[in-house]
């Protein structure tokens, strides 16, 4: 029973600190989506396009996805008359950079810069784009989408568009909710029989090969199976009770960043009508070589500091 509680106690409290972001932002995007906030930002993105290979009508999915969700981008999609080769840049794009708002609000609660945030996503999706298109020279045939979602009617009047935001962000904290409590139980159970730390010393030739310590080890399981913004929650207790460090955390969010929920975020692209096995691989390549690079950059930049601490000590 005392697994139970504290389980529960922190399954709250951090359902509570989540919620704080994924209300109030989830609330103003559908907002800002019935207002001409979004097209404005369309029309500003639209000349970039063509440096991504896409036509300037492909911002549509992509400011959809950056500023809600991958269903939303996915839906902006579905909306176009795109080549194979167009739909799987804008796929990849979207798996790296996407529900930009609510994903940097927890990143950033856990202790990570907005900056590095920012530069990561958006790096690697613009990266990513501009090297498909230089070197993949196939896929112009139109894309073949396997389903169509169901229009929503368009609520009526700023009554029904607040009452339509309300319900959108009281449903994603309470998803919050159902996922991450049970989470907590699981894992304060997994704490106090000890198979938390068997399961750590499992991960640890895994969390050594990207440069952070094994106490992240389940932060990194959260996040590649359920995701970024829910795998948040488990950083969040892991950063506040198993002395994970910023460095670690940074790292981590660095690596799910590149690669999350994956089979969730690989598999929805399948109706798409594009190979999803080529997009699964760059996400964990890229996640593997970014974060082992930049952890390999860090501790360089630590060796002085290390050295320099030492002489002091050493007078």
């Amino acid at each position: 029973m005392s697994s139970v509680r504290k389980g529960l106690s922190s399954g709250l409290s951090t359902t509570w600190t989540l919620g704080k972001i994924i209300f109030p932002i989830t609330l103003l995007i559908v907002i800002l989506q019935h207002t001409p906030v979004l097209p404005w930002v369309i029309g500003l993105v639209e000349p970039l396009m063509g440096l991504f290979g896409l036509r300037g009508e492909a911002a549509i999915p992509l400011v959809l996805g950056n500023a809600l969700n991958l269903y939303a981008g996915i839906a902006g999609i579905l909306s176009l008359d795109l080549s194979v080769k167009e739909v799987f840049i804008l796929a990849v794009m979207l798996s790296f950079s996407h529900n930009l708002f609510i994903e940097s609000g927890v990143a950033m609660k856990v202790g990570v810069k907005l900056w590095v945030i920012l530069l990561v996503r958006f790096g690697l999706a613009g990266g990513s784009a501009i090297l498909i298109n230089l070197f993949w020279h196939g896929g112009a045939e139109t894309a073949r989408y396997g389903f169509a979602p169901a229009e929503a009617a368009d609520p009526s009047g700023w009554t029904g568009v607040l009452l339509l935001g309300l319900e959108k962000a009281g449903f994603g904290v309470l998803q919050l909710a159902l996922i991450v409590i049970p989470l907590m139980v699981a894992i304060q159970f997994l704490k106090d029989s000890g198979w938390m730390q068997k399961m750590s010393d499992r991960m640890g030739p895994f969390t050594k090969l990207i440069g952070v310590r094994p106490n992240a080890g389940m932060t990194l399981v959260a996040g590649l199976t359920i995701g970024l913004a829910y795998g948040a929650g488990v950083m969040i207790q892991a950063v506040r009770e198993d002395g994970v460090s910023r460095k670690d955390a940074t790292l981590a969010f660095i690596f799910l960043v590149a690669c999350h929920a994956v089979v969730e975020d690989t598999l929805i692209f399948v109706p798409l009508g594009i190979p999803v096995w080529p997009l699964l691989l760059i996400r964990l390549v890229t996640a593997f070589a970014l974060t082992m690079f930049v952890a390999k950059i860090w501790n360089r930049t630590e060796q002085p500091k290390q050295k320099g601490v030492v002489v002091t000590h050493g007078r």
